[in-house]
């Protein structure tokens, strides 16, 4: 799954956190499953005027909820692979 996430660098994609916080953005480096972010902004501004002026950030993976991705940009055959070995490995 790791590298699977790790592919996500430079794609645009929308991070909604635990809190309801959820943002349009560019992931730049994913850190085990920590995300650093940049060119964020919010989807819904009108609950989170405060986060207009952040552009850049750091977030815990622990407080992720959902990282979704544009169906384009996945690679089914790579994720499934991924599952499979880590899968055989559990049983090991």
């Amino acid at each position: 799954f790791y590298s699977f996430f790790k592919s996500l660098v430079g794609k645009d994609v929308v991070v909604e956190l635990k809190n309801d916080l959820s943002c349009d953005t560019r992931c730049v480096s994913p850190q085990y499953l920590n995300i650093k972010l940049t060119d964020i902004s919010v989807t819904d501004p009108e609950k989170y005027p405060h986060m207009l002026s952040v552009k850049n950030c750091f977030i815990r993976g622990s407080v992720v909820r959902y990282v979704q991705l544009p169906a384009d940009e996945v690679d089914t055959q790579l994720l499934q692979d991924a599952a499979r070995k880590e899968a055989l490995q559990q049983k090991q």
